[in-house]
């Protein structure tokens, strides 16, 4: 069974298209990245998953349960952590995670929850005095909260440091290897391309493709880079290279040989330097970033954050938000 399954979903906004047709499977168990520039209509379709906003057209299914008419029990076996979210500024953190075990029924341990997402010392602070980042690890423990069979992050590292965002790249494969499935809508594209098993790419409320990083990269002839140090670099080395199949542009800096390439052997670029005389000292390879994919496929060299048709729902008071997400 899908974890989440949309069919021909649609949804405008007066004479807004901010979603048309959308066809997407997640399958249990995976950890699915949702990446569109601004505007794509990401958080729409989440609004729409979570019974927060009503398609026009289409059908949404999570976890075999129809997301609007099951709204309930959908939510009761979901965790989110939303984008724009608001905590309660005069509530404690573990006050906080206390209600969202009382809201979901559940039987955790606040300690637990608020020493895996890293604030436990800060139980008894008021939220309103925690950071950005303190407050995105507060929401997400209250995300985990039930052992949730499927976990919608938006931009889940929002505002952490380093150390926070490798932390909850830790807390979401942890999550994967219990079972759940991860639903993973970011803008921070190296830390998609770190933790998901797939991606789906939404541009203009449509999709535009579905799949691993490497079958991105192999869809598109994606070039690499091969950087090789050399003891001396030969003269004749780029009309070497040039005749290879897959060789693009060659640089040259010091002893340094870089070569850009699509599907051209490495070890043939290797061996044509040999040939033409130069002993080889060390060689690095880089591949096309998803950045650079995403770019390919969508045109868009932004990656911000939600604009005003992807924010619509954003405009509702954010703690009523976090209130409907955990009930």
């Amino acid at each position: 069974m899908a974890a989440i399954e949309l069919n021909g979903l649609s949804k405008t906004f007066g004479d807004v298209q901010a979603l048309s047709g959308v066809d997407l499977q997640v399958e249990e168990g995976e950890i699915f990245g949702f990446l569109g520039p601004n505007g794509a209509g990401k958080s729409t379709t989440i609004d729409i998953l979570l019974d927060f906003v009503r398609p026009t057209a289409g059908s949404a299914t999570v976890l075999g349960l129809d997301a609007q008419s099951n709204s309930k029990a959908v939510r009761q076996r979901t965790g989110v952590l939303p984008d724009a979210y608001h905590v309660y500024d005069r509530l404690t953190g573990r006050e906080h995670v206390e209600f969202a075990i009382d809201s979901k029924g559940a039987d955790e341990d606040v300690e637990t929850l608020l020493s895996r997402v890293g604030i436990l010392d800060s139980a008894e602070r008021l939220a309103g005095d925690y950071s950005k980042g303190m407050r995105q690890r507060l929401v997400l423990a209250m995300a985990l909260v039930g052992s949730p069979d499927l976990l919608i992050l938006d931009e889940p590292t929002t505002g952490l440091d380093p150390k926070g965002a490798r932390e909850m790249r830790e807390i979401i494969r942890a999550e994967r290897s219990r079972g759940a499935t991860v639903f993973f809508s970011s803008h921070i594209l190296e830390q998609v391309e770190a933790v998901c098993d797939r991606v789906a790419i939404l541009d203009e409320g449509e999709i535009v493709t579905v799949d691993t990083i490497a079958g991105l990269r192999s869809a598109l002839g994606s070039e690499g880079q091969l950087n090789i140090t050399v003891d001396a670099v030969p003269e004749d080395v780029i009309s070497a290279l040039e005749p290879l199949d897959g060789v693009g542009e060659i640089d040259i800096d010091g002893r340094t040989i870089s070569v850009r390439t699509t599907n051209a052997s490495k070890v043939a670029i290797i061996g044509a330097i040999e040939r033409a005389g130069a002993q080889i000292i060390d060689f690095t390879t880089s591949e096309t970033s998803l950045e650079d994919l995403f770019i390919a496929y969508t045109g868009d060299e932004t990656t911000a954050g939600p604009s005003a048709m992807d924010a619509h729902s954003t405009e509702e008071n954010d703690a009523d938000r976090i209130t409907e997400v955990t009930q």
